[in-house]
């Protein structure tokens, strides 16, 4: 009986190097991609001088001790109202109970994990040490409520607060 068998190219050394070059070169190329990808959207630096941020860090310091003198009491509410829109809503009293006047307040919800849904909220006082404020397309979730009062152009009264909205 004859049997004949066709038989393909061998597998050479010169053959299994290509592929073993080939394959390396795809998950190089690839990594290599992914970094540039990953360079480009996140800098890795959170401020461009050490040194300017921290002079900026002593004047919040000595800013916040100057608050803490004033013994001042600011009460703020925040609800969701309809089509995802929120209202913020200040009482502000200063050490005696008497409420505070003619200060320019304004409120930031800032998203924890994302930076591009923060909102800013310019507060109006509609009662005397009574200010309120909204904000449209504010979702479900977590935020940061920052407060800030200025007054005469200096920046007077600051809070950050954590708050939870639901629907």
């Amino acid at each position: 009986m004859n049997s004949s068998t066709t038989a393909g190219k061998p597998l050479t050394g010169r053959a299994v190097l290509v592929m073993f070059v080939a394959f390396f070169g795809v998950v190089i190329g690839v990594n290599l991609l992914m970094m540039r990808f990953a360079i480009d959207t996140m800098s890795g630096t959170d401020v461009d001088s050490a040194y300017r941020a921290s002079l900026a860090y002593e004047r919040e310091i000595q800013t916040a001790h100057e608050q803490d003198t004033r013994r001042w009491r600011v009460e703020a509410h925040v609800a969701r109202g309809p089509a995802n829109s929120a209202s913020v809503r200040i009482v502000a009293r200063d050490s005696k109970g008497a409420p505070l006047t003619g200060l320019d307040f304004s409120a930031r919800l800032e998203r924890p994990a994302d930076k591009r849904a923060d909102r800013t909220i310019a507060l109006t006082e509609v009662e005397t040490g009574i200010y309120k404020g909204s904000a449209e397309e504010v979702l479900a979730g977590q935020w940061n409520l920052v407060l800030e009062g200025d007054a005469g152009g200096k920046r007077v009264f600051r809070s950050r607060n954590h708050v939870m909205l639901s629907d």
